[in-house]
């Protein structure tokens, strides 16, 4: 047994995290052509669970009853309406006999120590280790996806493992991470699973947070409002017709999610993919920071980030770094006070600046925060607040 393997027993041992499971497996990669969702040696290998091919039946809380024994899902705007012994779209929910149920509760299957920035959320407690995972499946179908083998899998075809939420929570404490994020897929599709890890995580005095496509109907998104700290929403597009056609979603239902987090008090940051031909364009970069200033208000932190091909998307090149600076000119000009541009190393639009006398206050090298200077939330020059989770 390695040294990394033996890591991880121990941690989960004294975590309580391995109570009833079987042997150790690594999840790898699970055969990606990039390790953006390995297996991060920080944390180490996962401990499978005995009988893994054979999935959990978790009650699903958001649904109602139909005739002839069908259901009708009230998680996302899909509005799945599923017959016995199928699934919804999202291929994570199934009925059985007329009760829906979800099949991926507390069985992940990434789990990594990341750096908050990696979310990315730029404005919640920089500098600092999240503990990530995910499990399988997405209520979306993105043509780019960047973690196709998993978000586009079913919960039988990619390995996963048992962690309760009280073993996540237990986890992070002992990794000191001040924050479990539900990333990479889609946390959505696993909501029950997201609410009840947010409620262990904040007895153990750690924050929870959501990387989401903000694809969710009413009702799910009030409760994990009520359990969570942060939220970063993939705002993929301005545009109905880049959400139908590359997507496979809607825009509205988006809109209408970051306005109610927003009205909620929730912390969130937005983040656009910009893909050349796409959704690339000044007019849908100027409405979409229209939308965020009206809407949410010009403090609201916008990523727009570089996109690489990937999936199914494999003929169109990396975005220029000039159109980049264009979308965040455009979304400053336009009043957004914290505009940045993501997955170009070293560029000055990773950095956070004071919006008021322009004082560096964070400063980033990739993903490393290299020098924090805000101080009791505040420019340390002018003595402006800055806006976010800091301590």
């Amino acid at each position: 047994m390695d040294a990394a393997r033996r890591e991880v027993l121990r941690a989960l041992m004294a975590s309580g995290c391995a109570a009833g499971l079987g042997g150790v497996a690594t999840l790898g990669n699970l055969g990606a052509p990039r390790p953006a969702f390995a297996q991060d040696e920080a944390v180490g290998p996962a401990l499978a669970a005995p009988g893994a091919g054979d999935l959990p039946l978790t009650p699903a809380r958001w649904w109602k009853a139909l005739d002839e024994g069908r259901v009708e899902c009230g998680l996302c705007p899909k509005k799945c309406r599923v017959a016995d012994l199928e699934r919804g779209a999202c291929g994570v929910r199934e009925n059985r006999g007329g009760r829906y149920y979800t099949l991926v509760h507390s069985r992940p299957c990434s789990l990594n120590l990341d750096p908050i920035e990696k979310k990315p959320l730029y404005h919640v407690l920089p500098g600092t280790a999240s503990l990530s995972l995910a499990t399988p499946g997405c209520n979306f179908q993105c043509r780019f996806c960047q973690n196709w083998e998993i978000a586009q899998a079913r919960p039988e075809q990619v390995p996963t493992f048992v962690l309760t939420p009280v073993q996540a929570a237990a986890l992070a404490v002992q990794r000191r991470a001040p924050t479990i994020a539900c990333t990479y897929t889609e946390p959505v599709v696993y909501a029950e699973y997201v609410h009840d890890i947010a409620v262990a995580a904040r007895k153990a005095n750690v924050r929870t947070v959501m990387v989401s496509n903000g694809a969710i109907m009413e009702e799910p998104l009030d409760d994990l409002i009520g359990v969570l700290a942060a939220v970063k929403i993939d705002l993929k597009a301005y545009t109905e017709k880049f959400y139908k056609e590359v997507c496979g979603g809607e825009l509205k239902p988006v809109l209408d999610t970051l306005r109610r987090l927003k009205k909620k008090g929730m912390w969130i940051e937005i983040v656009v993919l910009v893909i050349p031909t796409l959704n690339d364009g000044e007019a849908e970069a100027r409405g979409l920071a229209r939308f965020v200033r009206d809407d949410l208000g010009p403090e609201v932190p916008v990523h727009f980030t570089r996109f690489h091909p990937a999936y199914r998307i494999q003929n169109l090149p990396r975005t220029p770094v000039t159109t980049l600076e264009r979308a965040r000119d455009i979304a400053m000009a336009e009043g957004l006070q914290f505009v940045y541009v993501g997955n170009v190393a070293g560029h000055p639009g990773n950095h956070t600046w004071c919006p008021v006398c322009g004082e560096l206050l964070i400063r980033r090298v990739g993903l490393a925060v290299t020098d924090i200077r805000i101080t009791a939330g505040r420019c340390p020059k002018c003595r402006r607040a800055i806006p976010g989770i800091w301590s």
